[in-house]
Order: C-alpha cells, then sequence, then structure tokens
C-alpha cells in the first residue's frame, strides 16, 4: 500500500445498464428470475459499486500484486433503472484500518438516486490469496 491511501480518495465511475445485467440476465437457469421486470439487477449494481471502489484505491496501491476483495456491503437498492440509462457511482474512502478500507457510496441513473451505503474491502497479497483458496479448493 502507498502513503496516498488515506480517507478522502474520492472516485466518480459511469456505465450505461444494458439488457445483459438486468434481473432475468443475473441468473438464466431460474425462472424466477427469467420472469422478473428488466431493470439494473440489485447483484449486479451491488458488482459496479465495487468496481468504482476498485478503481478508486487501485493508483494508491502497488497493482496488481495488491488487490483488494470486498468483505461487507450495506447499501440500499431505491429506485429501478431501465436498460440504456446511464448510471453514475461516487464513492468516497472514509476509513483505512490497517488493510481494511471503508467506502461511503451513492448511485444515481440521471433521474433518481438508486443507492446509497457503505462497503468494506481487504487489501491482499494476490499470490498469498491465490494460493490459501487453491490449498482450500484441495480440501473438498
Amino acid at each position: 500500500m502507498k502513503p496516498t491511501l488515506k480517507p478522502g480518495i474520492r472516485y466518480e465511475h459511469k456505465f450505461t445498464v444494458p439488457p445483459s445485467k438486468t434481473v432475468p440476465a443475473l441468473y438464466p437457469e431460474a425462472p424466477e428470475f427469467v420472469a422478473m421486470p428488466e431493470v439494473f439487477a440489485t447483484g449486479f449494481l451491488v458488482g459496479f459499486l465495487e468496481w468504482a471502489c476498485i478503481k478508486a484505491v487501485n493508483p494508491h496501491l502497488d497493482w496488481p500484486r495488491e488487490q483488494t476483495v470486498g468483505t461487507h456491503i450495506d447499501v440500499s437498492h431505491e429506485a429501478a433503472t431501465p436498460p440504456g440509462l446511464e448510471v453514475t457511482a461516487t464513492v468516497e474512502l472514509v476509513e483505512v484500518d490497517g488493510r481494511r478500507l471503508v467506502f461511503a457510496v451513492e448511485a444515481h441513473d440521471g433521474v433518481d438516486t438508486i443507492s446509497r451505503g457503505r462497503h468494506e474491502r481487504f487489501v491482499i497479497d494476490k499470490a498469498r490469496f491465490d494460493a490459501k483458496v487453491g490449498a482450500k479448493g484441495k480440501t473438498g
């Protein structure tokens, strides 16, 4: 981690929602999802917020050796967004506690605030993390 990894880092990330990021596409194996409205899925919204947080801190890490993984998410999903609208995530790093990073996150679709909340990530050493996951996979 670089000394610049400090609270106050802000980032804005934009993405146009395609049909492939709507509820029916989340789990196409599940008829329950396929029958649901074609709007930005909460699962993809969470990934979008994570993406914005990753982009915010990568310049302050020894990327790609150091990376971050999500460890906690507490966000609302307040409004439906149809495909074709551009969503904007605004994230701010509000706490650095060792390797634990806490972000305030918000997203807007140009009409409504669609999400707000907090997200935590943890800085990892990619090689060490991969080795640990690989060993875990061999025990199952």
